[in-house]
């Protein structure tokens, strides 16, 4: 879903892990409570789509995140067999009903953050796709 201020942080959230949206290629800034004890994960830059297109987008992918300061390593993912259900509407499938593909991109992974404010900043493009997202975390 597109979220433009953190408003929809804590929509659909597995309970194992914590998941923080990038954006469709928008410039956006976000305020997101996140639960204590939880790993956190986002994209720098993803697709879903078939192998072509996924080497194709890999190719340029590229991106930073910084966690308070901090740079941190993103993974290349280049092409996982995923299969999506989504609701009328969504952004990504647009209709009701499931799908499958590849899903490729780079991403990164983190243990639970401390207690606390953070700040991340997430920078992304591959070819003319740019995004840039900032969080503010609230950890608690």
């Amino acid at each position: 879903m597109k979220d433009p201020d953190g408003t929809f942080c804590a929509e659909n959230q597995p309970g194992d892990v914590w998941f923080l949206a990038g954006s469709f290629g928008e410039k956006r800034q976000r305020t997101c409570s996140v639960p204590a004890g939880r790993p956190v994960a986002f994209p720098l830059v993803n697709l879903v789509g078939d192998a072509s297109g996924c080497a194709s987008w890999m190719k340029g992918a590229k991106g930073t995140a910084v966690l308070d300061g901090r740079p941190l390593t993103a993974e290349r993912y280049e092409g996982s067999q995923i299969r999506l259900t989504g609701v009328e509407g969504n952004p990504v499938t647009a209709g009701a009903g499931s799908s499958g593909g590849l899903a490729c991109g780079l991403w990164v992974q983190i243990d639970p953050l401390s207690p606390g404010p953070h700040t991340l900043r997430i920078e992304g493009s591959s070819g003319s796709f740019e995004l840039s997202v900032g969080y503010e975390l609230q950890v608690g």
